[in-house]
């Protein structure tokens, strides 16, 4: 798994990233999301169907690979 990134370093292309983000009540959550430029925010999916704008404090890159890099 690929290690935490400050979130200044998250690609804003529109592509996925998982990123770490603390919710109202204080818990650290980790979604799905994805910089939308129009809005200049982060979008998290906290559901299949739910998204919201998040503040994320770090990112990393999604693992297209499951299995990961072992051989």
């Amino acid at each position: 798994m690929a290690e935490r990134e400050p979130i200044a370093s998250a690609p804003k292309d529109g592509s996925r990233v998982t990123v770490y983000w603390t919710d109202s009540d204080g818990v650290m959550n980790e979604s799905l999301a994805r910089w939308d430029a129009e809005d200049q925010a982060w979008w998290a999916y906290t559901d299949s169907k739910t998204q919201k704008k998040v503040e994320p404090a770090s990112w990393r890159p999604e693992n297209s690979d499951e299995a990961g890099d072992e051989e």
